[in-house]
């Protein structure tokens, strides 16, 4: 059998830990396939488990990285059915990355992680989709009771999820009001689907918010920062609003505003999309929903930069910089590593 290349981590620490090397693919276990990748979606989740700020439990190293990614399924495990040899599909990423890592050309993943890829989605959006618009459900739909006219604030929304959740919170009816540090993202985020964009770094976002919503305040936050930014949140929110922390990108304490809290009756919870893809019946309402929506070019990534595999580490750093508008793709198949935004033809 030959060698094919393979990323995996040698321990905790920069983008240099990561390290492509020629590995023989393994033949899949059980309800296992083994995948043919053809691209590769990259997640902040990522670099966090590289640099040591996610558990990593009873880890080995070298040890495989990376859960979400499109591709042609190659080899299947006993017992495997609702899927076949060519398909074209994707992942779910909800499975073990030390085993089912598919950062490179080859990846073996359970066969329940593998949804179908809607027609009219190129390799590279097929990876691009599954991780952000997942995040995005639970709080949105799931769980979030929103209808026509309510306000939603989604921070750091440059980023693959928050674009994601803009689309999402738009098709639900509801206004967006995104946030975002610097002024040179704020006319992308407002082409990209937001009423209004918050300038963080020259705007205060309590008086804002009351501004835009008539001192209504917001009825869901969508937060990936944490940090003290919380309470800013807490004193913008609406009666009997929600704030959901889906991440701790501020490395600062995030102390409990409990005075708007009490005041407000107020609801902060913390939300992974591990809810939504390790219960069936969530999931499948998921994969119906976001599916359909891809379908119908209703839900399209936003793709910021394509990178090659050979240049997986300099992908990483550029993950770390902030400047990404979008999602950060590999193409395996051979995308440029300067093109920008330029897709793969479509599949």
């Amino acid at each position: 059998m030959s060698a094919d290349r393979i990323v995996r981590m040698y321990g905790v620490g920069g983008p240099e830990v990561l390290r492509l090397e020629a590995v023989a693919p393994e033949a899949p276990r059980p309800g296992e396939v083994r995948l043919r990748v053809r691209a590769i979606g990259l997640n902040n989740s990522e670099a966090q488990y590289r640099r040591g700020e996610y558990p990593l439990r009873d880890t080995t190293f070298p040890t495989r990285i990376g859960r979400e990614c499109s591709g042609v399924v190659e080899v299947l495990g006993d017992g495997v059915t609702g899927v076949a040899v060519g398909d074209f599909v994707s992942t779910i990423p909800a499975f073990d990355i030390q085993r089912g890592g598919v950062y490179g050309e080859w990846a073996v993943v359970p066969a329940a992680a593998l949804v179908p890829v809607p027609a009219g989605l190129s390799h590279i959006e097929a990876a691009a989709s599954w991780q952000q618009y997942l995040t995005a459900y639970g709080p949105l739909v799931e769980r979030g009771d929103l209808g026509q006219g309510d306000v939603v604030l989604i921070t750091a929304a440059s980023s693959s999820v928050g674009r994601g959740a803009i689309q999402m919170a738009r098709l639900l009816g509801c206004g967006v009001i995104a946030t975002t540090r610097g002024r040179a993202k704020r006319d992308l985020l407002l082409a990209g689907g937001a009423n209004h964009v918050i300038v963080t770094e020259e705007e205060d976002l309590t008086t804002r918010v009351a501004d835009i919503t008539g001192g209504k305040g917001f009825k869901l936050a969508l937060d990936p920062i944490a940090g003290p930014g919380l309470a800013g949140l807490a004193e913008a929110a609406g009666q009997s609003a929600t704030i959901v922390e889906y991440g701790q990108l501020s490395r600062d304490p995030a102390p409990f505003p409990l005075l708007p809290v009490l005041r407000k009756h107020l609801t902060i919870r913390g939300y992974t999309l591990w809810e939504i893809t390790l219960d069936p019946a969530r999931r499948e309402r998921a994969v119906q929903f976001i599916s359909g929506h891809l379908a119908r070019g209703t839900l399209r990534p936003v793709i910021d930069r394509v990178f090659r595999l050979d240049d997986i580490v300099e992908a990483h750093h550029y993950i770390e910089s902030g400047r990404q508008t979008g999602k950060i793709v590999i193409d395996v198949e051979g995308g440029e590593s300067e093109s920008g935004v330029t897709l793969s033809p479509r599949a």
